[in-house]
């Protein structure tokens, strides 16, 4: 069984990856060069797995698409907050 992890953040020289709903740490420098925040990593190889990534990114839009269904956008330009 492979176990994956997600790159949650990148923070300056370290990664934050999630693991089984945990966040652990690695040190960049251990993960592919061009590692982006959101990709899918097998732990074993700690390489990138583009179609697990992919489905996670489809999942995603899909979530962000039903939480903004029917809302309306924000305003543009500049306000005072």
């Amino acid at each position: 069984m492979t176990t994956r992890a997600t790159l949650d953040r990148i923070e300056e020289d370290v990664a934050v990856l999630v693991v089984d709903g945990r966040q652990v740490t690695r040190p960049l420098s251990e993960l592919p060069a061009g590692v982006r925040e959101g990709d899918v990593l097998d732990l074993d190889t700690l390489e990138v797995d583009p179609e697990a990534t992919e489905a996670l990114r489809k999942e995603v839009r899909r979530a962000r698409e039903k939480a903004t269904r029917g809302k309306k956008p924000p305003p543009a330009g500049n306000f005072d907050l």
